[in-house]
């Protein structure tokens, strides 16, 4: 087995979930199905990490008689269809056995047209056949003609409860308990029983996940938020009352984490430099030039040797940017304003020997010039 899907915890060697799916001969869905009725224990994993399984888990599923048969046939599931055939009845009172809350659904889905179909287990169905006989031929009871002649439609709560009863019993921690509750109450009567924003949100970070993490289109993950949801009047005020004592025994254990409550890390103890807390200040500053009103050409003067010899700008100069970006500026305000002024400038660099132009004066010049400090 490779290093990376088994290691130990407390001494006991655990693999990861799609391992130990492949080993009990299971679907995704089929072994979170099994996860989720108890039939197959996990663990949390180290740091908060992803569930595993122990190998022992394993070995005794396994070792089971009939396996893989027998392990498939606890987590089979029909649809309205197949569960009628099970049953010998028709789809249509299958459908009102639904209704009416005579079996529970065990999982969802939706299908191309955005409709729910609803899933049970199949050996569910085998034991309202054995337990229920009279459900299934002549005619219907009259408070299940009463509860279907008044609208009623238990197959969302009945699934809605089956799931946070279950939910209940993989967890031990009260706020993960208080979690669970409380995804049955929309966030009107959330906020009336919780009135700490914080704790409303820390109940999304405990709240369990499915073993294999988010799946489903965002359209499914929509219908299943909407179906958890209790929308009656006594399935509220029981949500509600659930809530207060989870909660209760969620505070005893400890408090929500709250801004601040954390003690900010160590910087010198994490190896990184303090923050400095002066403001930063650039190594070059341009100064500012005052534009100067055009005036007369100038004589040519010499300029100043430079304390090292300049780079022309733009062929590997060191020249900074800041100092560039000012020679710019101060040789742009004192371009030649005419064309004239232009042209005396021309004529005066083709003048000089050697080919080079004159220093700028204050109406002509060149950047290139005025960077190189001259010859």
């Amino acid at each position: 087995m490779p290093v990376t899907d088994a290691v130990r915890t407390n001494g006991a060697q655990t693999v990861a979930v799609s391992r130990a799916a492949a080993e009990l001969v299971l679907k995704r869905g089929e072994f979170e199905l099994a996860v989720h009725l108890g039939i197959v224990r996990v663990e949390a994993g180290r740091g908060g990490g992803r569930p595993r399984v122990r190998q022992g888990e394993i070995d005794r599923l396994r070792s089971e008689d009939g396996f893989p048969g027998t392990l498939r046939e606890r987590v089979r599931t029909v649809g309205t269809a197949e569960g009628a055939r099970l049953l010998g009845i028709s789809p249509v009172r299958f459908t009102r056995l639904a209704r009416a809350g005579c079996v529970t659904p065990v999982a969802l889905y939706l299908n191309r047209y955005r409709a729910v179909v609803w899933l049970y287990l199949a050996q569910e169905l085998g034991r309202l056949a054995a337990r229920s006989p009279e459900l299934l031929v002549g005619r219907s009871p009259a408070w299940m003609r009463d509860r279907l002649d008044s609208g009623t439609d238990r197959r969302p709560r009945n699934w809605r409860s089956r799931r946070i009863e279950r939910l209940l019993t993989l967890t031990d921690d009260p706020w993960a308990r208080a979690a669970v509750v409380a995804q049955a109450l929309d966030p009107a009567q959330l906020a009336e029983v919780v009135d700490d924003p914080y704790e409303r949100a820390y109940f999304a970070r405990v709240r369990p996940e499915p073993v294999f993490g988010q799946r489903g289109s965002s359209a499914t993950r929509d219908a299943m938020g909407r179906l958890m949801l209790a929308d009656e009047p006594d399935e509220i005020l029981w949500r509600r009352v659930n809530l207060i004592m989870e909660l209760d025994s969620a505070r005893e254990l400890r408090q929500a984490p709250h801004p601040g409550d954390e003690p900010r890390p160590d910087l010198d103890a994490l190896g990184r430099p303090p923050v400095s807390a002066e403001p930063f200040e650039p190594a070059e500053r341009a100064e500012p030039t005052e534009p100067t009103e055009p005036t007369e050409p100038a004589e040519p003067t010499e300029p100043a040797e430079p304390a090292e010899p300049a780079v022309p700008v733009g062929q590997g100069s060191s020249v900074g940017l800041l100092a560039r970006l000012r020679l710019r500026r101060v040789s742009g305000d004192r371009r030649p304003r005419t064309r004239a002024g232009r042209a005396a400038a021309r004529s005066a660099g083709r003048g000089t020997p050697g080919g080079h132009r004159p220093p700028a004066g204050p109406r002509g010049g060149s950047q290139r010039e005025d960077a190189m400090g001259g010859e």
